[in-house]
């Protein structure tokens, strides 16, 4: 019994230091990254965890069961150390791995909290029931679902971005799903968020919180470009609203 307590003892503290290792090998080059390492590590811990202690109570169930007519089965007797063991050693396990998780949600958080000094800043305005954005160049945008009319928010590729963001009516949050990223908008206050977009295409972002009878119409899309594709956007844009 105690030879079975020492080596899951040693094949969890082996585990977390393995993994421990593993993270500090991975590059994070932004918040997204960062967002789906940290969940990945959280469903191998989980799936780790789970199969070891679902083997060992299967092993045990098989090991002590009834053998022939009228028996019961039983484990064995464990000393007050064994029990402790039993106890402990689990809770150990689980409140280390919960540490070290939390340490590295704290590092995603302010990696989220921390904006680059050269991203490009956009202003977003949440209004039932939608979205409308200008750039810091005086360029406006605005998309409507109901019609599918507009641009939406249209960025450079390879470039941070930051949102500053604020509500006309009542309580949004704009919700980046593909890039692990959601907050709120609030009237009278002006919030932020910022993402990496690095892979040219087309996403959406939506209002996560609801707002109204419209609530599910208020998504926009994201279309991430190639930098000489955002410049003779913008100046079609500026051209457009000086004719």
């Amino acid at each position: 019994m105690k030879r079975a307590v020492s080596a899951m003892v040693l094949m969890g503290l082996g585990l977390h230091a393995a993994m421990a290792g593993a993270g500090e090998k991975v590059a994070m080059p932004d918040p997204t990254a960062s967002w789906n390492h940290l969940w990945y590590h959280v469903l191998i811990d989980l799936a780790i965890i789970g199969i070891i202690f679902l083997t060992a109570g299967l092993y045990w169930v098989w090991k002590y069961r009834a053998t022939r007519p009228n028996q019961i089965g039983e484990g064995p007797k464990l000393s007050k150390i064994g029990a402790i063991s039993f106890a402990v050693v689990p809770a150990f396990l689980f409140m280390a791995d919960d540490f070290y998780l939390a340490a590295k949600g704290w590092t995603v958080w302010n990696e989220y909290r921390n904006v680059p000094r050269n991203a490009m800043e956009v202003k977003v305005t949440g209004s039932m029931w939608s979205w409308a954005f200008e750039y810091d160049n005086g360029v406006s945008t605005t998309f409507m679902p109901d019609s599918k009319e507009g641009e939406g928010l249209v960025v450079p590729v390879g470039k941070p971005v930051v949102l500053r963001m604020t509500s006309t009516d009542v309580v949004h949050s704009f919700f980046l799903p593909d890039y692990r990223v959601k907050e709120d908008l609030m009237p009278g206050r002006v919030t932020y968020l910022w993402f990496q977009p690095n892979k040219e295409g087309e996403t959406i972002a939506t209002c996560a919180e609801y707002c109204g009878n419209r609530h599910s119409f208020m998504w926009t899309k994201v279309k991430v470009v190639p930098q000489a594709e955002y410049d003779t956007w913008v100046a079609k844009q500026k051209q457009g609203a000086g004719a």
